[in-house]
């Protein structure tokens, strides 16, 4: 893909595709009735706000509005107690509609959605330009924005939603917001690339060893090849076992090379649905390719159960653990390959479609 910088990507071939799915803090949601305790007894002063949000326009309830509001109020007090003129003050100061939009947002909102990308993209384009110090309209920083829009989206977890937006409590303008998310955002690449140049010496020459010069005091795991070709093998099993259209939006995006906007054009998508599908999709296959590894399953298509071997037993946390350790470290693999071997689905046509 043009304008893709390896520092913004988030997966480059297999070795990223799993092992940089990290998971995202779980949050302990709050209980949706009724208002809670920092806003006991304003009853009507947060009808009023809730009428001034137009969060009804999102389709979010009084309730799902009141507890962005004691959100706010809690994140902003503390755990004191203010006085009741001052938490009304406070409330009243809050950027209500982009509050609102945000609440809409991180609940998974779709019209929400389509509002904050056609409202807000741009402005993301021009604050990516501007922080990374680079001409309107350049790819790398379009691509750095673009790369904000899973984070936002959040995912589904056992304990509730999760999105960056429940760290927006409307102190600030929603733009204001963003555009520090982004800073802080490029200053974590930064940091990220001045680690990896510390890793050289004054002559660009690395300090560490790649693995194929490891000297032979350095041991080597004997498990490693058997790790590693159990992640590849459980990897291939999770892909194919997606949904088509999942299999597809991989395949034109990271086989492809096509970009979110072709993507959502042939497939009749926003560019940030199809961003968060792609998210959601990587999430998931970790989930599968861990699963897999857990119950062993993975053997039923490897060599072993070819031969009529028994079929081994699952890894356990710490050697998946490691597998995922070893594909990051140096695994000549290319996840192009992995994506053509999957066979099509009977009766898929080739996509997308030649343009006409």
């Amino acid at each position: 893909m043009q304008g893709k910088s390896p520092a913004l990507v988030d997966i480059a071939g297999i070795t990223l595709f799993c092992a940089m799915a990290k998971d995202t803090p779980k949050q302990n949601p709050e209980p949706i009735s009724g208002l809670f305790r920092l806003l006991d007894g304003l009853a009507s002063l947060v009808e009023k706000l809730y009428a001034e949000s137009q969060a009804a326009r999102w389709g979010l309830t009084l309730e799902r509005l009141a507890l962005a509001l004691e959100r706010s109020a809690t994140k902003r007090f503390a755990d004191a107690a203010p006085p009741r003129q001052k938490l009304e003050d406070y409330l009243a100061g809050l950027h209500l509609e982009d509050l609102a939009l945000a609440t809409a947002c991180a609940a998974g909102c779709e019209s929400a959605w389509e509002h904050f990308f056609a409202t807000y993209r741009q402005y993301l384009y021009s604050a990516a330009a501007a922080i990374t110090r680079r001409p309107l309209g350049d790819a790398y920083a379009c691509e750095f924005a673009d790369s904000l829009y899973a984070t936002l989206y959040g995912r589904e977890t056992a304990l509730g939603r999760v999105s960056l937006f429940h760290h927006f409590h409307g102190r600030s303008k929603l733009s204001t917001w963003l555009r520090a998310v982004l800073a802080q955002r490029y200053i974590d690449v930064l940091r990220q690339e001045k680690r990896l140049e510390s890793l050289e010496d004054n002559d660009g020459f690395e300090k560490v060893l790649a693995p194929k010069h490891k000297t032979d005091w350095e041991p080597s795991d004997p498990r490693r090849a058997r790790y590693l070709q159990l992640l590849a093998a459980a990897l291939k099993q999770a892909i194919a076992s997606l949904d088509p259209l999942d299999r597809t939006r991989l395949i034109s995006y990271y086989l492809n090379d096509l970009t979110l906007a072709e993507i959502g054009k042939a497939m009749n998508e926003h560019e940030a649905t199809v961003s968060r599908k792609l998210e959601r999709v990587r999430l998931e296959l970790k989930d599968r390719v861990i699963a897999i590894l857990k119950s062993g399953c993975v053997a039923k298509d490897g060599p072993q159960a070819q031969s009529g071997a028994p079929r081994q037993p699952g890894l356990d946390d710490a050697q998946i653990q490691l597998c995922f350790e070893y594909a990051t470290e140096a695994w000549s693999f290319d996840f192009s390959q992995l994506l053509e071997a999957i066979p099509p689905q009977p009766g898929a046509s080739k996509w997308p479609p030649p343009d006409g």
